[in-house]
Parts: C-alpha cells; structure tokens; sequence
C-alpha cells in the first residue's frame, strides 16, 4: 500500500501569489514521513505578472497545465493513497478522479466554507471556486473533460464546516440534487458524519483551510482584509473542532485521499518577501 504526498502548489488558480508560497511550508509543517515519498508537480513560481482570462477563467492554459502535469505524475507514481499539498482548492480534481478510477463506492467530505461549485457564467474567473462543481460534471468543459474516471454523483458528497451560499451556489445546489446544511449556527455532527462514511467502501477528504475563523487562526484568505475574493465570508470552525472532526473520519473510514488546501500564511510571506530584497540573502 503506497501513499505518496503530492506537493501541488497551485497559485494561479486562486489567483494569489501566496498560494505557492503556503503550499511549500505546508510540506515542512507536516510530520514527517519516510515512507511516503513526496512527488512534485510542476507549478512555475508567482512572476508577479497579471494573467489574462480567457474563456471565462484566468490564467486558464496554466491551471489545465497544473491538473494535466498532476494527473501524469500520478500515472508514473501510481500510489494506492493520496495526501495532496495545495496551493488552492482546485488541486483536488486530479487526485480525487485519479483516486476514483481506482476505487468504487467511494464517498467524498468536503470540509470547507464554500461550496466551490461555481461556474464561468457566475463572474467569478478564479478556477479554485469552480473544482466541485468540475468533480460532479458540471465545470466548464475545459475542465470537466480531463477527467478519466466517472463524474461524482450528488448524494456521493457531505459539506462540512458550510457557510451562506450566494444565490447562483444555492440555484446550483438545488438543481443538481446535492444535499446540504448551511452551517451557521451548528456544523454536522459527527454521527451524521459517520452515517454518511457508512454509505462507502472508501473516503476522500477535502480540507480547506479557511473553514477555520479568521478570527482564530490568521493563515487563510480571509484573515487579509485587503482581499475580497466573490464576496463571500470566512469559516466559523475552531481548531479543536476540526481536530475532533478529522479524528472522526480519518479512524472510522479509509481515507485513501487528503487534500489540504488554502493555506495562506500571510505574515510569514511577507517575511520572505522582505528578505527576498536584502543582498546578503540572494547574491
């Protein structure tokens, strides 16, 4: 049983620099692991350029490029299990299809505040809002048509950790049949968690970090007020109830993939950014 550790720091996709920056420290955060070799795919650093929106995405031939070269270093590997290292949200499609082509019956928990199903008609050009919806089959065609395994069906997903829902997430919820709870006031608990897991022979685990309150703990988007994203607002969840939340599934369920996304240590990046200037540093 092979488990790799797929570091895929995806920036353009969220359209942030720090995404990159996140994703590598994130890799250093981790316990360390011998027996679970890290694979890397191949993500050119931020360049501080603005990139061009093409067909309703941005930087949309770099965000294929990432899923594309992610998908092939999965076939050389060919791990059994998957510990993805984002960079933004959308480095679960290729993992999870991957995951998906090799096991049945298999479930996904989307621990986040947002939905992530949004579409290009929805204005909003930053693909990482955009993976569930590409999971499920509905993502623009660009998207969807990488992948190789069968589309997820909408009674395969749980939200956990979700937040107020824009009207066009709502609409696309609801249309497309997928139960959920808006979780202001109280998350899903772990029975309902359990009844779900019971459902499938395997799990997959999407973790965004920005289900925690800013408030809390600093490193995710919404902790910067100078970023607005789409509008929408920052997770309510403590740093014990993910705790408990993720002992939970990952001890009664298979968990054959992880994805931690979001990461964004916004001081720490600054600190880099400043010593990145100072000669002693880089000459």
């Amino acid at each position: 049983m092979t488990t790799i550790r797929l570091l895929y720091p995806d920036h353009v996709s969220g359209g942030l620099d720090a995404y990159y920056f996140g994703a590598n420290l994130m890799a250093h955060i981790l316990p360390p692991n011998a027996s679970q070799p890290l694979v890397k795919v191949d993500i050119a650093p931020p360049d501080g350029d603005e990139k061009p929106v093409d067909d309703g995405i941005y930087a949309k031939g770099e965000v294929l490029a990432g899923i594309k070269d992610a998908m092939a270093k999965l076939d050389v590997s060919d791990p059994d299990k998957i510990i993805t290292i984002g960079g933004n949200c959308m480095v679960s499609q290729a993992p999870f299809d991957y995951l998906h082509v090799k096991y049945e019956h298999t479930g996904i928990i989307w621990i986040d505040a947002h939905p992530d199903v949004s579409t290009v008609r929805d204005g909003y050009p930053n693909a990482h809002a955009m993976v569930l919806g590409s999971l499920l089959g509905y993502g623009d065609p660009a998207l969807s048509d990488l992948m190789r395994g069968p589309k997820f069906q909408p009674d395969e997903v749980l939200y956990v950790g979700l937040q107020g829902l824009h009207d066009y997430q709502q609409r696309f919820l609801d249309d497309v049949g997928v139960d959920y709870t808006v979780q202001t006031e109280e998350f899903v608990s772990n029975d309902e968690i359990r009844s779900f897991m019971e459902r499938f022979d395997h799990i997959l685990l999407h973790l965004d970090i920005d289900v925690l309150d800013e408030h809390l703990f600093h490193s995710t988007y919404f902790a910067n007020p100078e970023l607005v994203g789409d509008g929408s607002g920052g997770g309510k969840m403590t740093m014990e109830q993910l705790s408990d939340i993720l002992h939970c599934i990952t001890t009664q369920s298979d968990v054959v993939g992880l994805t931690i996304a979001e990461y964004l240590p916004f001081d720490e990046y600054k600190l880099h950014q400043m010593f990145s200037t100072i000669p002693l540093f880089t000459d």
